[in-house]
């Protein structure tokens, strides 16, 4: 079954290969084998898809006819429930645990429904300016969207984007990631299977490289630019983007804390930054990075999190009692061991030396974390986002030194404040320059809640009615007409 997987381009309502026939392979990360192959394209397979969603945008009443959009929107939810298959497929393409993947896949159904509420309520004003003059504004579909999706959560990635832009009436070009591309597939197949949707409202071109999203940053066609993924890469799209104007929605890299005072139960705590600092094996914008903690309870913090770090099951995803999963690929594991190395060489201490796993697991792209100590939040690990299972430790005297540290950071995407003082909680969630602070919590996400990052860890907002802002234009429309 494995090897019939085929990742195919859709272009105008029609699958098929890349306009050159190449084709790449799909690999389980758990243990490095084939599952599938993926269409390779370039340039002019993203031209043509980009020409297909910029004529039904111009030629279809997509744009104009919310209620096609709702039923569309929630023809796909109903039909993914129905897909009970696509967990156990996410879980073998990427790796994270099957509880993951059954999260992932519920919570995007969800966020499909969220939109398609929305898609009936966009509203504008009317209002009279003058006697007899009329003013109007109303907000409508930017045009042709380009997302560009990465691979450590693809389907609530995709939705979150997708949802939205079809939400407000755009026609889209998905550029998703190689890694998870059999996974994408699946799911917008279920999408264009839905007779209502015009051909050309969405397609999907699928690359190992990055002509495909070079192409949608720089195209005049392409009117809204969505990218999740690093923050090299978002500085190159909207260098990339300046000439054609275009609008931007990014989300970047992060390098959360959890800052942790000790009225709290040190053991419990413990256990649950782990579990935040681990998942999807690490590699998520999210997780905790740093770990902040009073000096009253700070050994007993180390302690703590060193054993619930040591208690992390490290197995492919679909074991049973796994708890974290391989990393998405070989390259990914050579690039965090060696930031790992790196530090260890120069942290002030190493409370738990993590790396790669050997044995039965040696095919698999798997990695054990690793907990340093360290005071300098200068040091090149506490300030650049390592993607993969790795924590610093730090201690602090008071309020203001912790939120001078955590604030000490180009990033400013998520932090977490553990506390059983409601008060305290939320004045150093105030202080913090972080687009999301969870109190006695970490990774909560929700589909009617907005997230997006401060500084560096990008612009614009997903998720919420804040959501569809990138991708609506406000127009304004006059009539004077007398008065009576």
């Amino acid at each position: 079954m494995d090897a019939q997987l085929n990742a195919l381009n859709l272009i105008d309502g029609q699958w098929q290969p890349a306009i050159n026939g190449t084709t790449a392979p799909s690999i389980n990360p758990a243990n490095g084998t084939r599952i599938g192959t993926l269409a390779d394209s370039g340039r002019d397979d993203a031209r043509i898809a980009i020409a297909a969603a910029k004529r039904a945008f111009e030629t279809t009443q997509w744009a104009h006819h919310a209620r096609d959009r709702q039923t569309v929107l929630l023809q796909w939810a109903d039909r993914l429930e129905r897909r009970s298959d696509l967990a156990a497929l996410l879980s073998k393409e990427n790796g994270k645990i099957l509880a993951q993947a059954r999260g992932e896949m519920a919570f995007a159904i969800s966020e499909i429904r969220y939109y398609a509420g929305l898609t009936r309520h966009i509203p504008g004003h009317f209002m009279e300016v003058e006697p007899g003059a009329y003013s109007a504004t109303l907000r409508e579909a930017a045009g042709v969207a380009g997302l560009i999706i990465p691979w450590n959560a693809p389907i609530i990635l995709l939705v979150r984007a997708l949802g939205p832009a079809l939400a407000a009436g755009c026609t889209v070009v998905i550029k998703p990631a190689a890694q998870t591309a059999q996974i994408t597939g699946q799911v917008l197949r279920e999408l264009a299977a839905i007779e209502l949707l015009p051909n050309g409202v969405l397609n999907l071109v699928s690359e190992t490289g990055s002509a495909v999203a070079q192409e949608l940053v720089a195209s005049e066609d392409v009117d809204v630019l969505s990218f999740t993924g690093s923050n090299l890469t978002g500085q190159r799209i909207m260098a990339a983007a300046a000439a054609t104007m275009k609008k931007l929605s990014l989300e970047l890299g992060g390098k959360s804390c959890a800052i942790v005072f000790p009225d709290i139960d040190i053991g419990a705590t413990a256990t649950r930054i782990a579990a935040a600092a681990t998942i999807i094996s690490g590699q998520q914008c999210t997780a905790v990075r740093r770990v902040l903690v009073h000096a009253s309870c700070y050994d007993e913090m180390k302690i703590a999190l060193k054993a619930a770090f040591e208690a992390i099951v490290v197995a492919p995803g679909d074991a049973s009692n796994v708890t974290m999963g391989p990393l998405i690929d070989a390259r990914a594991v050579e690039t965090v061991d060696d930031h790992v190395q790196r530090a260890l060489d120069t942290c002030d201490e190493v409370v738990l030396r993590g790396g790669r796993l050997g044995g039965a697991l040696a095919e698999g792209y798997f990695m054990t974390p690793t907990l340093v100590s360290h005071r300098d939040t200068g040091a090149f690990f506490c300030q650049e986002e390592i993607f993969g299972p790795f924590v610093v430790l730090e201690k602090f005297d008071d309020e203001q030194e912790a939120v001078a540290r955590a604030n000490h950071t180009v990033f400013g995407l998520s932090a977490s404040v553990w506390s059983k003082d409601g008060d305290r909680g939320m004045r150093i969630a105030r202080a913090l320059r972080n687009g999301t602070v969870w109190i006695n919590d970490h990774n909560r996400m929700f589909a009617e809640a907005e997230t997006g990052g401060y500084r560096r860890s990008g612009i614009g907002r997903l998720h919420g009615y804040e959501g569809l802002a990138d991708f609506l234009e406000t127009k304004h429309i006059f009539r004077s007409v007398g008065v009576v």
